[in-house]
């Protein structure tokens, strides 16, 4: 973070606290100079309407206010320096070669693999995923090498989309494929997602000027959502909603952040043609209408739900996502805190019958933990929403990434079935747990992968929106620094958890008085199934490392025999099928069989053996969660 951002005001004092998992909120003084808010750069006119919508009760630090720092125990901060080292390396001319030619433009890259392919139908959408990560990157690093190298790309989709009329498609359309894709769908064909390929770029675009300040990238972002509405207005309710039935991605959560933006009522018109009442209607009815669907595709549809209600007040739009949010995470999700079996979600409840290689699609997490951070800021009471953030960001996202990568390759799938393995090398059609490479994968996965590992800071902490009541949330304990710009101070947060219970808080600056509120972590079983377990030490998944030894069956583990491998605070044993495991944090296994449920065999664990919580809406009023291993059940 560059030392600008937060200047110390001339008098200087530090003030120290050591605060356990158990605090729930305390308050602090120090010396600050009042600042004025930066003006949005490129910003247009605030919206006309916004004294009357229904704002969160709490708003994130810009990325540029945070920093992470080096942690012994957690990879986030060396992650993100592997995937940004693959922002710096990729070719954009290579991304652009299908843009190019699809309006008739020169190009003599060379092509790339995977689903950008130029006989794939999804190609273009890593682009928008590219520049999402770039202007993360560009906000979470202060590096200008990022900004720039998006100014180049955003500045070649602007001449592509110039081209477009020529090319004989629409003003404003911009896509790697003809636009004559959208008549297939429209007449009621199934190709392959075109709309959820314009929402990557549009979202994209969004990104770079909200985080970057890039005007370019809002021009042609408001001539693709002119096209938008130009292209869906004239369809019947019938046929939209037919139109629908198809992946659109989160063609109504960008458009409706793009009208929070502008105040553009056309924008959120357009918007809330892409509510899909098949999905919709049982969710504001309360019912779980879930088995069988396709998990991500409806994800990312309720995903939108929020700022929807944030819009236009409709109260039915936050029931929706909450209805969603808390089915999916109760029902339907797994130890490590990801969803679906084969890309789909089940019967409520079922886990154990759906165990395989093919579960947890990560784009599927990537998508609830944005809806789950949405969600708390309207309702900071309910720490629920956090405690699933946390949970499936240390232990599926940060597993998905190959260690071992210069680049940060992902896998797309995070098996759950005993046995299963993440391992090189991941062009299609390789094995379920293989990870991607540079130019012969592009999978959705590996999209949102370059997101996931460029903004871990953006949820570390919160803050109330202005400045007449300032309180600073402390969410997730992850080494790092938040500079509060506004009131001339910065916070460091040093943290032995999650191997330990204590986090330590530092402030400096002048002179100044916030709240300061420090989550209350409820590490909780989720619906049980006796006979088959998964242990976990505070927010970490714990999984046997097998090696390259094979599985047949899940593995028969005695509770009773768990021991911790001495030096290593998060490292253990335990007794399974008659011989020794070794048991480690799931996000550190990599290359190697592993295994996360057991079956469990008596004795069963006692009270001294076993941790449970049972689940807390939230409210800060449960114990502080122990930090030896608990033999959780997770349903079946």
């Amino acid at each position: 973070m560059p030392a600008s951002h937060c200047r110390p005001a001339p008098s200087r004092r530090q003030v120290l606290f050591t605060a356990s998992a158990a605090t729930a909120a305390a308050a602090t003084t120090a010396g600050v100079a009042a600042a004025t808010p930066a003006a949005h750069a490129g910003a247009t006119p605030s919206p006309t309407n916004g004294a009357h919508r229904p704002g969160p009760l709490l708003e994130p630090f810009p990325l540029s206010a945070v920093r992470l720092l080096d942690s012994p125990f957690l990879p986030f901060l060396a992650n993100m320096r592997r995937t940004c080292a693959y922002l710096r390396f990729v070719d954009p001319d290579r991304l652009l070669h299908t843009f190019r030619l699809n309006v008739g433009l020169p190009s003599a890259a060379e092509p790339c693999g995977g689903w950008e392919a130029p006989d794939v139908q999804l190609r273009g959408h890593t682009t928008g995923h590219l520049l999402s990560a770039l202007a993360q990157a560009h906000a979470g690093t202060g590096e200008t090498a990022y900004a720039d190298k998006a100014r180049l790309l955003v500045s070649a989709l602007a001449e592509c989309q110039r081209a477009a009329p020529a090319a004989g498609f629409h003003r404003g359309y911009l896509s790697a494929f003809p636009e004559s894709v959208f008549d297939q769908l429209e007449a009621g064909g199934k190709p392959w997602a075109p709309y959820y390929t314009l929402h990557k770029i549009m979202a994209g675009l969004l990104d770079q000027y909200r985080l970057s300040g890039n005007r370019e990238a809002f021009d042609v972002l408001l001539e693709m959502a002119a096209w938008t509405e130009a292209r869906t207005a004239p369809l019947s309710r019938e046929r939209m909603q037919s139109v629908l039935k198809v992946e659109f991605g989160g063609m109504n959560d960008v458009l409706a952040r793009l009208h929070l933006e502008t105040g553009d009522p056309v924008h959120l018109r357009t918007a809330r043609r892409f509510d899909h009442d098949e999905l919709y209607a049982p969710l504001a009815a309360g019912r779980d209408e879930l088995a069988g669907r396709h998990a991500n595709t409806e994800i990312a549809k309720v995903v939108g739900a929020v700022p929807a209600y944030e819009a236009t007040g409709d109260r039915r739009y936050l029931d929706i996502a909450d209805t969603f949010w808390t089915t999916v995470v109760r029902h339907h999700s797994y130890a490590i805190g990801g969803n679906s079996n084969q890309e789909l979600l089940g019967p409520p409840d079922e886990i154990a019958s759906r165990l395989s290689e093919v579960t947890c699609e990560n784009c599927n997490s990537y998508n609830m933990l944005r809806l789950g951070r949405d969600l708390f800021r309207h309702d900071p009471q309910r720490t629920e929403y956090l405690d699933h953030y946390e949970w499936t960001l240390y232990n599926q996202m940060l597993a998905e990434q190959d260690p071992d990568s210069a680049h940060g390759f992902v896998t797309y799938y995070t098996g759950l079935w005993a046995g299963s393995r993440r391992e090189p090398k991941g062009g299609l059609g390789s094995a379920p747990g293989s990870y991607s490479g540079d130019y012969d994968n592009f999978s959705c996965d590996h999209g949102t992968g370059l997101e996931t590992h460029t903004k871990f800071a953006d949820t570390v902490y919160f803050r109330t929106p202005g400045t007449r009541r300032p309180a600073l949330h402390v969410n997730l304990f992850v080494p790092s620094e938040v500079c509060w710009e506004e009131l001339g101070v910065t916070l460091r947060q040093d943290t032995d958890m999650p191997t330990g219970d204590r986090t330590r808080l530092s402030v400096t600056g002048g002179e100044a008085r916030f709240a300061l509120r420090i989550r209350v972590p409820v590490w909780r079983p989720a619906p049980d199934n006796p006979q088959v377990k998964a242990v976990s030490y505070g927010p970490l998944v714990l999984a046997g490392a097998y090696g390259d030894t094979p599985l047949t069956t899940l593995p028969t583990v005695r509770p009773d025999t768990l021991r911790r491998t001495p030096g290593e605070p998060t490292r253990f044993t335990a007794v399974a099928d008659g011989r020794r495991i070794p048991l480690r944090p799931f996000h550190e296994i990599h290359h190697q069989r592993y295994n996360v449920y057991w079956s469990v065999t008596p004795p069963s664990p006692t009270a001294g053996d076993v941790a449970r919580y049972p689940l807390d809406e939230g409210h800060g009023t449960s114990p502080c969660p122990s930090t030896r291993p608990a033999w959780s059940p997770w349903s079946g």
